[in-house]
């Protein structure tokens, strides 16, 4: 499903226009991508929660050059579903 897919289907049950729906859906999506890179976590109860993960520095292969590397340690964004969500999708 897409965004575009997302903002018509919200636009139909609620009777609300498609253009409102997008900026509702853009600001939305924002507000969590801000939160994020400001170290924020953001919890939506009954939904699920974006998470920062934290990954430990680490050795790796470059194959071609058979060399080894250092992936430095990083953060990277991730999204735990709720339980209820969860044992619906089973």
């Amino acid at each position: 499903m897409t965004k575009a897919e997302i903002v018509c289907e919200i636009a139909k049950k609620t009777g609300v226009e498609k253009l409102v729906v997008m900026q509702v859906v853009e600001g939305m999506m924002e507000s969590i991508k801000n939160s994020m890179i400001n170290g924020e976590e953001v919890f939506l109860r009954g939904f699920g929660s974006f998470i920062i993960k934290r990954r430990a520095e680490k050795m790796a292969r470059n194959i071609s050059k058979n060399t080894t590397i250092v992936i430095p340690a990083h953060n990277i964004p991730a999204f735990k579903p709720s339980k209820s969500f969860q044992e619906k999708i089973k």
